[in-house]
């Protein structure tokens, strides 16, 4: 008896003991969490989220442009090589395999495909620097050349099956032009009317809304809301890359990010994660929706990475799809939804692509983000959360030296919204906001204050249950 009852003693003692270790055990691990986060400026590198397909042997010419139908249909076009060859490439199964469709004979080596874009699954074209322009009505079985454009095509759009609008800067005899019978016949429609500064690049947001832009130091971009015969000047804006969700949002990209609410009118820039202080002439953009923007043109140690937003802008991330090169961009970028996509860069003479099935690497990367900036604004102040970490209730302060339309949002690691605090016109004043997120599990959470449509400062925190 007497033995039985040491016995269960010593069975108490040892749970005791193994409760207590457990629970130490488990702080530790939350600490070094902590501390990894710290001392690792919140970068998760990790690259299995893409992998590297490959292109046949294209005799020296390497990809200009790409496009993606769906997760499994997309094309290609390339340079011309020295046997004055370029070619349109195909791939059916996501990228994986890629056969050569057409093969171009431009009339020299400087000439080249310019462009392609597709109307739908069947019509699709193809522009060139020369008077050619090509055109399939098959899935890009067969491509036959249909018209010869007034000049040179340096940038295409379709806006539908026969609707095209193309950009030459040709000095003399480039423009705008555009076609309404699918490419059969074309239209000059506005042009600087002699020298420099007719543009290179278009980008047409439905028939009346456009966007143009040349390569000149001085020039500023253009601006359509006649379908592209008149155009205006919209003053100290440039873009490498425009893309629009719809009529009235969009984003482009030159020295900075910026976004615009009223159809290009005016533009914000966006604050995104400081690992450069410049982007490419290759910079690119793939607008999924209102949320969802992915760019490339950025560089980070010699790496091309990725910068990605899943909440419109007011946050960025970004990814690194791959460590085995040093290229410093990528070229193009191109998601057909959240989770397949596809980026590609020329290093050396290498066609190098890189392929998502799963949205890019496993967590989105956050850099930038300080528990306690350096750097305090004399029109705002918003204070690091109290407690933290906290379990579930956390208090923001926050201060305003003068009036403004305020709007404090918190986000999961992700980048996505899951809360707005504020949203209101305040005075000049001190603030603080109690709220808890019982509701959601334990990790690290950001909260960023939004002035006036501008995201002035973002502070992370963690929640531990």
């Amino acid at each position: 008896m007497f033995s039985k009852e040491i016995e269960n003693s010593k069975n108490i003692y040892i749970m005791k003991l193994h409760t207590a270790f457990s629970s130490v055990l488990k702080g530790l691990i939350v600490v070094s969490f902590v501390f990894f986060l710290s001392a690792a400026g919140f970068q998760d590198k990790l690259t299995s989220g893409w992998y590297q397909q490959y292109f046949p042997n294209l005799n020296g010419s390497t990809i200009k442009d790409m496009t993606f139908l769906d997760s499994l249909t997309g094309f290609a076009i390339t340079t011309t090589n020295s046997s004055v060859q370029a070619y349109i490439l195909k791939t059916t199964n996501g990228g994986d395999n890629w056969n050569i469709v057409h093969t171009y004979f431009p009339p020299s080596t400087g000439t080249i495909l310019t462009g392609i874009m597709f109307a739908n699954n069947a019509i699709g074209y193809a522009s060139t620097s020369y008077h050619e322009f090509f055109k399939t009505t098959n899935a890009g079985e067969n491509w036959s050349n249909i018209s010869e454009p007034p000049w040179s095509i340096d940038g295409l759009y379709v806006l539908n099956t026969d609707t095209l609008f193309a950009a030459s800067s040709s000095p003399f005899g480039g423009g705008v032009f555009r076609s309404t019978n699918g490419g059969y016949n074309w239209q000059i429609i506005w042009n600087i009317g002699g020298g420099s500064g007719n543009p290179e690049k278009i980008y047409m947001v439905n028939k009346d809304l456009g966007f143009t832009q040349d390569e000149g130091a001085s020039t500023f971009m253009k601006r359509t809301r006649k379908g592209g015969f008149n155009w205006t000047e919209i003053p100290g804006e440039k873009f490498k890359d425009i893309k629009f969700s719809d009529s009235n949002t969009g984003w482009k990209v030159y020295s900075s990010i910026k976004k615009t609410t009223d159809g290009g009118l005016n533009w914000f820039v966006q604050q995104t994660p400081n690992i450069t202080t410049s982007f490419t002439n290759k910079a690119d953009l793939c607008v999924l929706n209102k949320d969802t923007v992915w760019m490339v043109g950025a560089y980070y140690n010699n790496g091309g990475v990725i910068f990605k937003t899943t909440n419109g802008g007011t946050n960025w991330g970004y990814q690194i799809p791959n460590t085995t090169y040093p290229v410093t961009s990528l070229y193009n970028i191109d998601f057909v939804d959240s989770k397949h996509g596809w980026a590609f860069v020329i290093y050396g003479t290498n066609n190098l692509l890189f392929h998502t099935k799963v949205g890019g690497n496993d967590t989105t990367i956050f850099t930038g983000i300080n528990n306690n900036s350096g750097v305090v604004s004399s029109d705002y102040q918003l204070n690091q959360n109290y407690p933290n970490p906290f379990n579930p209730s956390t208090t923001i302060s926050y201060r305003l030296a003068k009036s403004g339309n305020v709007r404090i949002k918190v986000f999961d690691i992700s980048g996505k919204e899951i809360e707005e605090l504020v949203n209101k016109r305040l005075q000049a004043g001190s603030y603080k906001i109690t709220f808890n997120l019982t509701k959601y599990s334990s990790g690290i959470y950001f909260y960023s204050m939004i002035i006036d449509g501008t995201v002035v400062d973002t502070k992370k925190m963690m929640m531990i249950k």
